[in-house]
């Protein structure tokens, strides 16, 4: 089927046929890296089944194990890794409101990971059907909890690693305690909790003008700003809060 739009140019639908065949090769591309991927070896089993902070049923805080982060039914664990505290050197506002605000800044929540989040929020519901998706923070649980209130996350489960060594195991911390924004996947197939991947492009070095991109394939802001004439700009970053904004709750104050 030969695909036009109305009033395109000659020269328009020409370049647009050779994009899409840089398109069809990036897709094949993609399933490609997608089956390595499912095709690793057995990774590394997990040392400690650690011990995290969550929230009961009743409201009251509990331990909740690493293995009992698996969902009945589920063999695999997504684990993103929430920089709360932010890196100390992002600048960026805090909170305009609520009692994350009162938090001095560089105790507070990474602006870009909150953006990140508000999107999982949204699909962690269809994700529940097929894997176990936690986020994983070193803030206290309060801290954590109070945050999502805030922001409205409705459908994702949170817990504290404060008192676990995970994050430093797993890199998403340095040696000196900064937080890092890693994504780790965990699979029990033979009775053991073994880790699968991890996203460590974000070690990677990245060409002149990238950022890691290491979880880029599932953030639909940046992706979707790959489509237009703009792109994804050098000069703008995720906020916790904007200024300006447009649509129905454009008169909530706090939400991005």
């Amino acid at each position: 089927m030969r695909t036009t739009y109305p009033g395109e140019s000659a020269a328009y639908r020409a370049a647009r046929e050779r994009l899409l065949e840089q398109e069809i090769a990036l897709r094949r591309n993609m399933e490609a890296v997608a089956a390595a991927r499912r095709a690793l070896p057995a990774g590394g089993p997990v040392p400690v089944d650690y011990v995290f902070q969550g929230e009961a049923s009743d409201g009251s805080t509990t331990d909740v194990r690493l293995s009992e982060l698996f969902a009945p039914g589920h063999d695999s664990l997504v684990v993103y890794h929430f920089m709360f505290p932010r890196d100390p050197g992002d600048e960026r506002p805090g909170p305009n409101a609520g009692r994350t605000a009162q938090l001095p800044l560089d105790e507070g929540p990474c602006p870009s990971c909150t953006a990140l989040l508000d999107q999982l929020d949204g699909a962690a519901e269809h994700a529940a059907q097929r894997v176990s998706l936690v986020i994983v923070a070193k803030a206290p649980l309060p801290r954590l909890l109070a945050f999502a209130q805030e922001r409205g996350w409705r459908r994702l489960r949170l817990v504290s690693s404060a008192a676990t060594t995970f994050n430093r195991d797993y890199l998403a911390e340095t040696d000196d305690g900064a937080q890092r924004p890693m994504l780790n996947v965990f699979h029990r197939g033979d009775g053991t909790v073994r880790h699968f991947w991890g996203s460590e492009l974000f070690y990677a070095p990245a060409d002149a003008g990238q950022d890691p991109r290491h979880v880029g394939t599932i953030e639909p802001l940046w992706n979707l700003f790959d489509l237009t004439p703009e792109g994804r700009g050098s000069d703008w970053d995720e906020q916790l809060s904007y200024c300006c904004r447009s649509g129905p709750d454009a008169g909530e104050p706090g939400r991005s």
